[in-house]
């Protein structure tokens, strides 16, 4: 048994950061229940799809949950999420206050009716500084939490990393918040004391200042500061994989010995002597000339060579992967960790799986919800009669999806 199983999440976030952050919870066996509005979560439209409200990017952050469409907009859509959520144990949600407010979602009024509930507010900035409620998107905080000035740094040029690593750095850090709230509630009810859930606030800019300071902060750990910010074996120039004679190498000789023995190996004795690269300290201060001269060389050999001599010298070594050799890659294959479905009106679909096993089992793979897939199941669920969900249904405040819809 995965270890949220029994857990119920709803899930009100849209776009990335927040799916992301579910689709992790529903990886370790929760019950997420997506509820969107009527036209549905926006990366439904978002890439190559096989159908209509199935695209790409859909499929990569909402595998394993159902989807439940009401429109909150209406007090009849509100009254049935909150008989959901009368079953929940955790409220995710990616909006401002102001509009959390006119929905009658804002936090002390949902954790009023329902106290044990984990609360979770997916922000782009925490709430009680200058930025609060301001919007925020991966962009946005990529530039203002410094990666776009490490990349001026490393390249010349300002630049966004080529993925979307605001969303989901923040997007990992919710759920674990969400598990950590999860068991502090455990505790809780096994100590004997009063349950009740926990107002948990994950803002964007925040997460991702916090995951780029780990190495970055550097020097300013320290008052006065003992060097400026920036790690300089990460911020090198020359920090890439290796061009070897016929393609490129991905090589990290590390320790003191890699150093060493991959000098003398490579029939440079007298660098493996050269104080310069002696230990960690002197290497990283001298990081240009110490790349440079092993760039040179590397360029006398193919990449085999170095695979083999670094695999002998156990000095970690890699090919480069392209994203279409993923799929392929024979340790990924051996592992299992790319997985297909059959679907009846989409056909073969392909999933990178849950990386994490709980005793040797990944989450089950399960293709993403259609749009309103389950709304008439969870609604009932929530102890709504049939003619409740038919009224919801007419008047537009609830979309269930016919069979032709949800296979």
């Amino acid at each position: 048994m995965l270890p949220l199983a029994g857990i119920r999440v709803v899930d009100l976030s849209t776009v990335v950061m927040g799916p992301y952050a579910s689709q992790w919870l529903a990886d370790l066996g929760a019950d997420v229940i997506k509820v969107e509005p009527p036209e549905g979560d926006s990366t439904r439209r978002t890439g190559p799809a096989a159908e209509p409200g199935m695209a790409a990017i859909f499929l990569g952050v909402n595998r394993g949950k159902r989807s439940v469409v009401l429109d909150l907009k209406q007090p009849a859509a509100q009254a049935a999420l909150a008989r959901v959520l009368d079953t929940a144990d955790v409220l995710m949600h990616s909006m401002r206050p102001l509009k959390l407010a006119a929905l009658g979602l804002d936090p002390d009024t949902v954790r009023a009716r329902h106290p044990d509930l984990v609360f979770v507010s997916l922000l782009g900035f925490a709430e009680d500084g200058p930025y609060g409620g301001r919007p925020a998107y991966d962009d946005i905080i990529q530039g203002l939490s410094g990666n776009a000035a490490l990349m001026a740094a490393q390249t010349g040029d300002s630049r966004y990393f080529p993925t979307i690593a605001a969303d989901k750095t923040s997007g990992l850090v919710a759920a674990l918040s969400v598990c950590a709230a999860l068991a502090g509630r455990a505790r809780r009810q096994d100590d004997g004391g009063t349950s009740h859930g926990t107002l948990v606030e994950v803002p964007m800019f925040e997460s991702m200042v916090a995951f780029n300071l780990v190495e970055h902060f550097y020097g300013r750990h320290f008052d006065p500061p003992r060097g400026p910010s920036g790690y300089p074996r990460v911020l090198a120039p020359l920090r890439r994989p290796y061009r070897s004679a016929d393609g490129h190498v991905c090589m990290m000789p590390y320790t003191d010995a890699h150093w060493r023995d991959f000098f003398n190996a490579a029939g440079r004795p007298e660098l493996a002597a050269d104080a310069r690269f002696a230990d960690i300290a002197a290497r990283t201060e001298h990081i240009e000339t110490l790349y440079e001269l092993t760039g040179e060389i590397v360029q006398a050999h193919g990449t085999a060579h170095w695979v083999a001599l670094c695999e002998r010298l156990q000095i970690p070594v890699a090919r480069i992967n392209t994203l279409d050799d993923l799929p392929q890659d024979p340790h990924l294959a051996a592992t299992g960790f790319f997985e297909t479905a059959d679907d009846p009106a989409m056909g073969k679909l392909r999933f990178p799986g849950a990386p994490v096993r709980f005793d040797g089992q990944r989450a089950p793979l399960a293709v993403p919800p259609r749009l309103g897939e389950h709304t008439r199941a969870v609604l009932a669920e929530a102890g709504l009669a049939e003619e409740q969900i038919a009224q919801l249904q007419r008047s537009g405040a609830a979309h269930c999806a016919p069979a032709t819809e949800a296979p």
